[in-house]
């Protein structure tokens, strides 16, 4: 049964594109079932390779994202001019160079809905073109293909195909960028459990090498867990410490010693020395409390619906362990963002799947 969705997308291309031929038709459906067809030795030699070929780019090129079928997008090299750095869309090159495509039967899965839309007159192809392209491609067993030299001539493609689930993250590193540009940036992500802070941070890590912190490893130690410190909004962790042992050093370009709290013990292990890097990451609810909001370059809110989370929660918890999230840690949370107005705070706001909003 023929997918609409390859569907839609072949007539969206084919809008797009009207010049293209059946050459450039093999490398939609190749890129959206393989994702990156090129070898890639490293992201240092890509990041060189983007900036020669950024350099040539048209006036007025778009920095629109491209749709492909499936789990990859054509990101053009004109996301650049944005302030997207061209190491960072090298590094988004790589990784999506090493996730696995859907294999073959996919591809021949898709080929089979294209032909039949050219049987039909759905596309501008030549069937006969088409088929006898096809059985060669085939045997070679569906290698990499360029585009046509009509569709070079007519669009001049310079783009980048990317995994969807990095690609989305695309208008928070044009902002990352840009701050890295001037200089260290030290980065908020707040938001509520199982929002997706944590994820996030280690989809940041995997870009740019960054360290990351995590507020959980500041709750308070028994001695500080008073009736009066709960009492406080948004004073359920040692925000003192995290001041004190973080956020001062690195606002003064120091080395930290990072103190994890190890709930098993209740104690505090030996402290980590951290360099001063580029970029670091805190991630956590309390991450922005206003003690602690003025020594980060820019936060990000993470926000996601009470059903989401709920059954994120559900998800990753035993029955009894999520009980405290609903019952005892939420609506401390919830007092904390309503009580010290933390999403108005905040640069961003980003929704669970990574969309700005």
């Amino acid at each position: 049964m023929r997918s609409e969705e390859t569907v839609e997308c072949l007539l969206r291309h084919c809008e797009a594109y009207p010049l293209l031929e059946t050459e450039d038709v093999f490398k939609f459906l190749h890129q959206s079932t393989l994702g990156c067809e090129h070898l890639v030795a490293s992201a240092e030699a890509a990041a060189e390779y983007i900036r020669r070929e950024a350099e040539q780019l048209p006036r007025g090129a778009s920095a629109a994202i491209e749709r492909l079928d499936g789990n990859f997008c054509r990101v053009p090299l004109s996301f650049l001019r944005e302030g997207l750095s061209s190491d960072t869309l090298a590094r988004l090159f790589f990784l999506s160079a090493d996730l696995p495509g859907e294999g073959t039967a996919a591809l021949a899965e898709r080929l089979s809905v294209a032909r039949a839309m050219i049987a039909e007159g759905l596309l501008p192809i030549n069937l006969a073109d088409f088929d006898g392209k096809l059985v060669a491609w085939r045997e070679r067993g569906y290698p990499a293909v360029h585009h046509s030299e009509a569709f070079r001539a007519a669009y001049r493609p310079a783009y980048r195909v990317i995994a969807n689930e990095l690609a989305r993250l695309l208008p928070l590193l044009v902002r990352i960028d840009t701050a890295l540009a001037k200089g260290r940036v030290i980065l908020a992500l707040e938001g509520g459990s199982a929002s997706g802070k944590t994820t996030l941070a280690a989809q940041l890590r995997r870009i740019y090498g960054c360290t990351v912190l995590h507020m959980d490893d500041f709750f308070l130690r028994p001695e500080q867990r008073t009736p009066e410190r709960f009492a406080e909004i948004g004073g359920n962790v040692d925000r003192e410490r995290f001041l004190a042992e973080v956020l001062l050093p690195l606002s003064r370009g120091e080395r930290i010693a990072y103190r994890r709290f190890d709930c098993e013990t209740q104690a505090l292990l030996p402290a980590l020395p951290i360099d001063p890097a580029p970029l670091t990451v805190v991630e956590g609810a309390y991450s922005m409390h206003p003690e602690l909001a003025p020594y980060y370059t820019f936060s990000v809110f993470l926000e996601n619906s009470p059903e989401e989370q709920r059954a994120r929660i559900l998800r990753r918890n035993t029955p009894e362990h999520a009980v405290r999230f609903f019952d005892e840690w939420i609506p401390l949370e919830h007092r904390y963002f309503e009580g010290m107005h933390v999403r108005a705070r905040c640069t961003l706001m980003m929704a669970s799947d990574g969309e700005l909003i």
